[in-house]
């Protein structure tokens, strides 16, 4: 199992762990095909230039994983949230917010999303069967475990954003410890939290919707 030390760098910890979390809500945002929805989960595995290396969809979503995440930290009521971390533990803010948006994302879903939360994973699920060839080792074999215990669709319960932090401390070389205790910051400041999500999600809805138009349009141009 491969560690990493976020003692120096809090945005090189919360990238080394974006694939053990926030995925409901990626593939929220991209929940338009199956490809898409794997193109949004594929951003947290692929580095690299991707042109060329995938097929349109599934590229262009792969790009727009970084543009949300990038989006995502600049935003003020993210911000915001982070700062009501204790400092020895705000460098872990990016971890715990991502785990807990997914839990806010999940006890919303009828409010943002039509089509029921499982309907959308089995989508998902077909997509990565049907793509497998395509996929990063990472990716490949996590998907299995991914697919059998479903806990994409357990965000509901707060008890399962103790238990994804947990996972994800076990995998930090030290201070493990601190980002566990960030679990009583999310207890204590929830309804906090909570109303900054209500401000920042809409907002990155638009935000999505206007950077994919402009990534179409500008493939169409290009053609």
């Amino acid at each position: 199992m491969a560690v990493v030390d976020c003692h120096r760098s809090a945005a090189r910890c919360r990238a080394a762990y974006n694939a053990l979390m926030n995925y409901l809500a990626h593939l929220f945002l991209a929940r338009q095909s199956g490809a898409a929805m794997l193109g949004g989960i594929m951003g947290d595995f692929v580095k690299a230039d991707v042109t060329g290396r995938y097929p349109t969809e599934i590229a262009r979503e792969i790009q727009l994983h970084r543009y949300i995440d990038s989006y995502t930290d600049s935003h003020p009521a993210v911000k915001a949230s982070a700062q009501l971390f204790p400092e020895g533990r705000r460098r872990y803010a990016g971890i715990l917010l991502d785990v807990f948006y997914d839990h806010l994302l999940s006890l919303q879903w009828q409010r943002w999303c039509d089509e029921p939360r499982q309907a959308m994973l089995d989508r998902f699920y077909v997509a990565l069967a049907e793509h497998d060839t395509l996929l990063p080792d990472r990716l490949r074999s996590m998907a299995p475990h991914m697919v059998q215990m479903n806990w994409l669709n357990a965000y509901d319960d707060f008890a399962s954003v103790d238990k994804a932090v947990q996972r994800i401390s076990l995998r930090l070389s030290r201070n493990g410890a601190q980002l566990r205790d960030g679990i009583a910051d999310l207890r204590q400041h929830y309804e906090a939290i909570a109303a900054g999500f209500e401000g920042f999600f809409p907002e990155l809805l638009g935000f999505v919707q206007e950077r994919r138009g402009r990534m179409v349009e500008q493939a169409l141009r290009q053609q």
